[in-house]
């Protein structure tokens, strides 16, 4: 069988006529039985690669995924597409159901984690019937290169090996080409074996921004974006307090998330997230990775991620289902400071690495190119040098050489004594006399007063720069000291070029509606907002989240299409068989209505 026998198939099961992107190279490996790495963007369907062949092969596919939520929420799609699924987690209470079910071959897929999987008991129930493909998701988690690594994956090899006959797919949407290269030989896939159906989400539009008062830049971003959304914050007191000011200010639904919670409470705000139409979640990284909800409409991150992987695939959980989304950073120059403190907390051999993706972070916020352009060349493309859909495409900044000030403030952070705040060199800078300048005698320094007008205004953002490009480090109390690149600028043997810093806008510092042109649903057309009351109360009905009965792509179809029958309902993509016959005559009945 080829992808292309399996499209009856696909219509019967999904609802779609066609696959999307690399979906059919993909199916083609799996039911030739060839291993096939398969790196696909987020939203590019990577679970229907292994799914679909669930449904035609002889026998059950064994799903190793690594977190029980996001095998929770697969489930439930699998399951409404008319897929005969399960799991084996340790929140599971028919686990020994679940065996038998298997060793009767009554399932086409079963979800464990690697833990499970790399354990005797499991590797005695494969033994009992051979499984018909191994599949390994969020792949990138066996790569010391990879940006999640987990030891557990590592031990996935032997279990493989020992049912060599059985075919592997290894699936990740965030890989770069090290890492790819280390997937491949640490799960004993062919170099032939990789797929690669690109990065670029069009979907998503990227802007950057220096951090000036977060909660209040936030609140902007948000008014402008309708619908759910995740805000990622580095520390667990940022989330909880973050959430209360968005939660007063937007009168949204905001809740906390992060690893120190009540594991009931976590519990219930994924719930409840998953299930919203509008709420958001502000959080730390323990969020996002073990959802699989398409219609996140915004992803925000309230400071710096720790790489460019981990940002790509945080900013991914945002339009998962194709519609326009919108993902921003604000960042500062604290955050690059941090961050290479606590590379002196690594072992020795992974400070390089580490280093070499700050440094690519430090020219991605830098940057006054297409946005786009500079995410996709980290991962090994060459995309055209605009996208029309990020900050610097829809409004460019220009580039100002500041090579000479950034001479005048290395020096006059050395002539200070390298220990104060960028609040003092600035004031030394500009001739702001106090107190304090002149008890310390930096009033008779030679850089007192010897930057003003315009240029003064590129001090902030300069530090900033700086700091990113480790020209400037800061003490433990806070102070700038000169960092190891400072040399080179200070004897004029490297240009320092930044953007010209926005004119102060008086309302909103981003554009409205979400990304690439527009807003994603209809607004105020009742026959939509009938279809989406009816999906809610039948999710209710069905303890699933509003997205596992249609997306809203497909209420939009039926609300311009407006199909009549069973039949015609059929023809929409993403109404499969079993969705048809389970929620077609009530989404009918309201159409009927109007």
């Amino acid at each position: 069988m080829s992808a292309a026998t399996l499209l009856p198939l696909l219509k019967s099961t999904f609802g779609f006529d066609q696959f999307r992107g690399r979906q059919a190279d993909v199916v083609d490996r799996v039911m030739a039985r060839e291993r096939t790495l398969a790196v696909m963007p987020t939203g590019a369907g990577k679970s229907l690669t292994y799914q679909l062949p669930a449904v035609a092969l002889n026998g059950c596919v064994v799903v190793v995924s690594p977190l029980i939520a996001l095998m929770h929420d697969q489930l439930r799609g699998a399951r409404a597409a008319g897929i005969r699924a399960a799991s084996l987690t340790s929140v599971d209470a028919d686990g020994a159901e679940t065996r038998q079910r298997y060793r009767d071959g009554e399932l086409d897929l079963l979800y464990v984690a690697p833990e499970r999987a790399t354990g005797e008991g499991f590797r005695a129930l494969l033994e009992a019937k051979t499984p018909a493909l191994f599949a390994i998701d969020e792949a990138h988690c066996v790569s010391e290169w990879g940006h999640d690594f987990r030891p557990d994956y590592r031990l996935l090899r032997p279990l493989l090996d020992a049912f060599a006959e059985v075919p592997r797919l290894a699936l990740t949407a965030t890989a770069d080409k090290h890492t790819r290269e280390d997937i491949l030989f640490q799960l004993g896939i062919p170099d032939d074996g990789l797929i690669l159906a690109g990065f670029d989400r069009p979907n998503i539009r990227y802007a950057i921004r220096p951090r000036v008062t977060a909660a209040r830049q936030l609140v902007e971003f948000i008014a402008a974006n309708p619908g759910p959304g995740i805000v990622y914050c580095p520390t667990r007191s940022g989330t909880e307090r973050l959430a209360e000011q968005l939660a007063k200010a937007t009168g949204r639904p905001v809740a906390a998330y992060h690893a120190g919670l009540d594991a009931e409470v976590r519990s219930r705000v994924q719930h409840d997230f998953v299930a919203s139409e509008d709420g958001i979640v502000t959080a730390t990284v323990a969020f996002g990775m073990g959802i699989d909800k398409p219609d996140v409409r915004f992803v925000a991150h309230a400071a710096l991620p720790k790489s460019i992987e981990s940002y790509y695939q945080e900013t991914g959980r945002a339009g998962r289902d194709g519609d326009p989304a919108e993902a921003m950073m604000l960042w500062g120059a604290d955050d690059f400071a941090k961050a290479r403190m606590r590379l002196s907390e690594l072992p020795e051999a992974r400070v390089p690495g580490e280093r070499v993706r700050l440094n690519g972070l430090a020219t991605l916020v830098e940057t006054v190119e297409c946005r786009r352009a500079q995410l996709l060349r980290h991962f090994g493309e060459s995309p055209p040098p605009r996208c029309g859909n990020c900050d610097n495409c829809l409004d460019p900044a220009a580039q100002v050489d500041a090579t000479v000030l950034a001479q005048k403030l290395l020096s006059a952070v050395y002539r200070t004594g390298q220990s104060y705040g960028a609040g003092h060199i600035e004031a030394v800078l500009t001739g702001r006399s106090d107190e304090r300048i002149a008890q310390r005698g930096h009033d008779k320094l030679s850089v007192f007063g010897i930057v003003a007008g315009e240029e003064a205004r590129l001090i902030k953002p300069l530090v900033r720069t700086l700091v990113a490009r480790e020209a400037l480090e800061t003490t433990e109390h806070g102070g700038l000291m000169l960092g190891p690149t400072a040399r080179a600028m200070m004897k004029g043997e490297a240009a320092v070029l930044i953007a010209e810093p926005p004119v102060k806008r008086t309302k909103r510092e981003v554009r409205g509606g979400a990304g690439a042109g527009g807003v994603a649903n209809p607004i105020g057309d009742p026959l939509f907002d009938a279809l989406r009351a009816t999906r809610r109360e039948l999710a209710a009905e069905a303890n699933v989240p509003p997205y596992v009965i249609f997306h809203d792509a497909v209420l939009r179809a039926m609300a311009t299409d407006r199909p009549a029958t069973l039949d015609a309902m059929g023809a929409i993509p993403g109404v499969g068989a079993k969705k048809l016959e389970a929620w077609g005559d009530a989404f009918l009945a309201v159409i009927r209505q109007f």
